[in-house]
């Protein structure tokens, strides 16, 4: 069996007649003849629901990358946050001193030497939160931090300049067992 076209299968199966397959291609043809002459080019809707297809999934795909950009970036700063501690933390003194602490309105605590829990105090150290333990960094490194992720930097005291105008306790001395 020869391919028919669509029109001679309609014929055959007396779904049309020869008189509208024949208005048909008459109408085809002026129809291209018009073109052809006024140079007018007739909307092919098929091809014009194609491409605005192809641009809206050029506009998801588009958007796609730049939200899979958005977590690469987030997932390169998580990764220098963790090298940035990982290389400045200082050792922790398991048999020091308790620093308490606050986190996420929690009390933590934290046990290192006595010489570093006075520098934290001075403000020329910090703690940041690694992961799920808590290190001890120089504040130059918890800057650092801080700028990628403030979130990560949980004690980070500033040195204030001129303390002693602004302290009404100036006089009163602090308890050595009365420890924070």
């Amino acid at each position: 069996m020869k391919n028919l076209s669509l029109q001679d299968q309609l014929l055959k199966a007396g779904l049309s007649n020869d008189t509208k397959a024949k208005q048909i291609r008459t109408e085809k043809r002026k129809q291209a003849k018009k073109q052809h002459k006024n140079k007018v080019e007739v909307i092919d809707e098929a091809k014009q629901l194609a491409q605005e297809t192809k641009a809206k999934q050029i506009e998801k795909d588009r958007a796609l990358n730049v939200q899979r950009n958005k977590e690469a970036e987030k997932k390169q700063i998580a990764n220098q946050i963790i090298q940035l501690i990982n290389l400045n933390k200082l050792p922790k003194d398991g048999d020091g001193v308790a620093y308490n602490f606050t986190d996420q309105n929690k009390v933590k605590i934290i046990y290192i030497s006595e010489q570093i829990r006075n520098k934290i105090i001075a403000g020329r150290l910090a703690i940041v939160k690694a992961k799920a333990s808590y290190e001890v960094v120089a504040v130059e490194v918890a800057e650092k931090i801080k700028q990628r992720n403030e979130q990560l930097v949980v004690v980070l005291f500033t040195k204030k300049l001129d303390q002693s105008e602004d302290d009404e306790y100036q006089g009163y001395e602090i308890p050595d067992d009365l420890m924070w």
